[in-house]
């Protein structure tokens, strides 16, 4: 009776989702991202063809399975980022709890590979390492942990986070494998940091971290190797540390040419964690800092359009993933010029890796998914009103 006295209200019309998506999502750091791929096809082409030759493979091996890879992880990457964040909340808790269970059967069933870290699921056509996996969906948990404790009558989320975040790091440092739990814990302190952590609080997770580090190097013979080697003054040049400074030192500003460089032949990671030394000899320090400006730029725009989101959740959880991205960058980098101890790490979207290429596309399709434009006003405007009701 009433729609035919006043009539029945218009109903609008929703905008496509695509075209809702293509809208809203950050451009910049897609077209970006994609870039970072483009460029680990281009190293990969010259990397590994030496390598799946000694291996008995066809030349481009490595690179078909890059390229196979990476478009499930594009592919993930996009379909994650349509997500709500509700439904990446759903999804990192389910995933973290299945990759965790994974990660604690890897001393049953999973493999070292020779390289003396039980980090692998040995699948037959490919492996699977569940670390790679883990550290999104724990940056979900954490932020939702994190943020579900300021609410009023909320859980003890911060005390929660904590504790799981060092049982994590723990677990994972006795495969060994202390760059994955670093990362674990760099992730959860910025988490908490952006959440108001005390200071106090802040000191005594330094103190533990430098504490597990004592311990692990009186302890793990693999541990104590790798830190030793990092602070002797001279660089055995027979290791990968000494191949790939002697590549960087070599390409210059501008690199040797493409093809012309020798230490992909010498180099056993060279198409994964020392893929920077190949792209340093070939095209020199100058793409090298193209790739640097690539991944500080995704990473800085991304913190840049958090700071207006009022959601408490969506700004933990897209701080903790932009850091985490970040950080696994910068101690790749780090790592190749030798500003850090060894450390089995890929770079990422850059790196070969199926585990590696699709934990990515995970991760950053869900930091593109916190970082979409919404209906909103800045947090600053939310506070602004709440002074202006009080007074």
């Amino acid at each position: 009776m009433t729609d035919i006295v006043y009539g029945s209200a218009p109903s609008q019309a929703r905008e496509p989702i695509i075209s809702h998506w293509w809208h809203t999502i950050d451009r910049v750091s897609l077209a970006f991202v994609m870039g970072l791929f483009g460029i680990g096809i281009l190293l990969g082409l010259a990397a590994s063809p030496p390598l799946a030759e000694k291996n008995g493979y066809i030349p481009l091996h490595y690179v078909h399975r890059q390229l196979c890879f990476g478009g499930l992880a594009i592919l993930t990457m996009f379909l994650t980022s349509i997500l709500s964040p509700k439904t990446i909340r759903r999804i990192g808790v389910l995933g973290f709890v299945v990759t965790f269970v994974a990660l604690a059967m890897l001393p049953i069933f999973g493999t070292d590979f020779g390289k003396g870290s039980i980090r692998w699921y040995s699948l037959g056509f490919s492996s699977l390492q569940p670390s790679e996996f883990l550290k999104p969906f724990f940056v979900i948990v954490s932020a939702w942990l994190i943020a579900a404790s300021s609410e009023i009558n909320g859980p003890p989320g911060r005390l929660i986070s904590f504790a799981i975040a060092i049982f994590v790091a723990l677990f994972l440092a006795i495969q060994p494998d202390f760059g994955q739990a670093s990362l674990i814990l760099a992730s959860w302190g910025m988490i908490y940091f952006v959440a108001g952590a005390p200071l106090i609080l802040i000191l005594v997770v330094v103190v533990f971290i430098l504490g597990s580090g004592v311990i692990a190097y009186n302890i793990s013979e693999h541990f104590a190797r790798r830190i030793d080697g990092f602070l002797i003054s001279e660089i055995e040049p027979n290791t990968q540390i000494g191949y790939a400074t002697n590549a960087i030192q070599e390409g210059g500003i501008f690199g040797v040419g493409v093809g012309e460089g020798i230490v992909k032949n010498v180099l056993p990671d060279a198409h994964t964690d020392f893929i920077i030394a190949v792209a340093a000899e070939e095209y020199g320090l100058v793409f090298v800092l193209l790739i640097i400006f690539v991944y500080l730029t995704i990473t800085i725009r991304s913190l840049f359009r958090l700071i207006k989101e009022r959601n408490p959740f969506i700004r933990l959880a897209g701080t903790g993933l932009a850091v985490l991205f970040a950080a696994q960058s910068l101690i790749n980098l780090g790592v190749a010029v030798r500003l850090l101890p060894a450390k089995g790490m890929t770079l990422p979207f850059i790196s070969y890796g199926g585990s590696s290429l699709l934990a990515g596309g995970i991760a950053l399709g869900m930091l593109l998914a916190f970082t979409r434009e919404r209906p909103q006003g800045a947090i600053g405007d939310a506070i602004g009103q709440n002074k202006v009701s009080k007074s």
